[in-house]
């Protein structure tokens, strides 16, 4: 164990020795973790050995030691543990060095060692690819300090509910993938909030095969509900329309952030359109532009409304979407706009 107590200690003359041969910004540390200075064992020549061998030079050493200076307290043995294990899943030391250098505090926590190699083990298993874990390992490095039991519980959980819903086997591994590869976080919710999440849903009488479209809509959001919330959400949707809980079950579908944005944020983005002029029943026809924050919105009618285009008059699917789906139909009307009448008797200059 190491102390943080820094007033008592003098720094390890050593330890400071070392780093300022190895270029070392001693004043840096000194300002982030002098904590560091103070131990009376460090590994300073070993670790930066260590870091050498696998393609450092000596500025990158430099720059990995003044960002993570713990480092220099842990063991060769454990940098050799945790260089074997991360080359599972790089593919060379050129790519694990430049991974150490952008994200050293990941590499050099070494404390949960089985852990991680049993949950990267467990995720190739999974079927990621290595490059994806790479990311999750400098990303989020907290969901392999969990015991794997504890991930594989969350997993199973989420097969288990896709398979009873009546999914197939195939898309289940491949909704997973996709699930884990946007938010690898998921692992760190608990596998009864999921349980409790479809079970609200399948209460408020959407089928199973409804819940599996939600399910697949919602991706990650899933954990990030809860009854209480959904259901303040949905009530709210249903007084704003005016609709039976037949008609907000299938506007629920089209639109499943009615589900996971909480009333106060929808509660803005709809006052944000009524201030446009645009009205409840356009919003009710297109749901969707509820995902939209309001500063979004008014940039799109300020482009629309610059080509003449009234929102007010027509649908609202122009204003919806991603910003790539928006450029292409602001790009549609643009040159519908812009298209001249062609004159066939009209001579036609041609460029030198």
């Amino acid at each position: 164990t190491y102390t943080t107590d820094t007033k008592s200690r003098e720094e390890n003359k050593k330890t400071i020795e070392s780093l300022y041969r190895l270029s070392v910004d001693i004043k840096k540390i000194r300002r982030l973790k002098e904590w560091v200075l103070l131990q009376d064992v460090a590994y300073v020549k070993e670790i930066a050995g260590i870091l050498q061998e696998m393609g450092a030079d000596e500025t990158a050493v430099a720059n990995i030691l003044e960002r993570c200076p713990e480092a220099i307290l842990r063991t060769p043995a454990e940098i050799n543990s945790q260089r074997a294990l991360w080359q599972l899943v790089c593919q060379n030391e050129k790519q694990l060095i430049k991974l150490i250098e952008q994200f050293p505090e990941s590499f050099f926590t070494t404390e949960h060692h089985e852990n991680q190699k049993a949950n990267i083990l467990f995720l190739q298993e999974l079927g990621l690819k290595n490059n994806i874990i790479t990311r999750f390992l400098t990303s989020a490095p907290s969901i392999f300090y969990n015991p794997v039991e504890k991930n594989k519980n969350v997993i199973e959980t989420l097969q288990r509910n896709y398979l009873s819903l009546g999914g197939s086997d195939a898309n289940m591994k491949i909704w997973i993938l996709k699930l884990l590869s946007q938010n690898p976080f998921i692992l760190l919710n608990t596998s009864t909030a999921i349980q409790e999440n479809l079970e609200f849903l399948q209460q408020n009488d959407f089928t199973d095969h409804e819940v599996l479209q939600l399910l697949s809509k919602l991706k990650g959001f899933i954990f990030q509900l809860t009854s209480t919330t959904m259901q303040k959400s949905m009530l709210f949707s249903k007084n704003v329309f005016k609709c039976s809980d037949q008609e907000l079950k299938q506007l629920v579908l089209k639109c499943p952030a009615l589900l996971y944005y909480s009333v106060p944020v929808l509660e803005e983005r709809l006052e944000g359109l009524l201030k446009e002029g645009i009205s409840v029943a356009q919003i009710r026809e297109t749901p969707m532009v509820l995902e939209l924050t309001t500063q979004i919105v008014q940039y799109r009618l300020k482009k629309l409304s610059a080509l003449g285009y009234d929102i007010k008059g027509g649908t609202l699917e122009s204003l919806n979407g991603t910003k790539k789906d928006f450029e292409v139909n602001y790009g549609k009307i643009q040159s519908k706009k812009e298209r001249p009448i062609f004159n066939p008797v009209a001579p036609i200059h041609v460029e030198d």
